[in-house]
């Protein structure tokens, strides 16, 4: 689909997916949503812009391939797993941190980190399979 309009619209509302697929990850513990959700939405995000523009600008625009961006968000996952065994309390206890940035409180968890690893996850892996499947269907 080429049309002026969905090329004009398609960044705007990919922004806006983006921005609503980090909202829903970062509320993910405390309601509805979390890594896979919101990772499923960025990836609809990155497919919208595809058709619109090409596959060659999807992949220029989120710069690295995105095989690696999956196994980045592997890592991080299993790097929260593996944080519990380290402190010594059963696989994938989550555990909490409170650094101070300047004056401010912010709680940091193995919950988020594991979240945003399987957020990577499928950005990396459903991103792969839709540009592949968009390059050999497109026009």
């Amino acid at each position: 689909m080429r049309s002026v309009i969905f090329r004009t619209v398609a960044p705007f509302l990919t922004g806006l997916m983006v921005l609503f697929s980090i909202f829903v990850l970062l509320r993910g513990h405390n309601a509805p949503g979390g890594g896979f959700i919101g990772g499923l939405i960025a990836v609809s995000a990155l497919a919208i812009y595809g058709i619109a523009h090409g596959v060659e600008t999807v992949r220029r625009a989120i710069f690295f391939h995105p095989m690696a961006i999956a196994g980045a968000g592997l890592f991080a996952a299993t790097i929260a797993g593996l944080v519990s065994l380290v402190a010594r309390v059963p696989f994938m206890t989550g555990l909490w941190i409170y650094p101070s940035v300047l004056g401010t409180e912010i709680p940091l968890s193995t919950v988020m980190l594991f979240d945003t690893g399987v957020y990577l996850v499928v950005i990396g892996a459903i991103g792969s399979v839709a540009l592949s499947l968009e390059e050999r269907g497109g026009s």
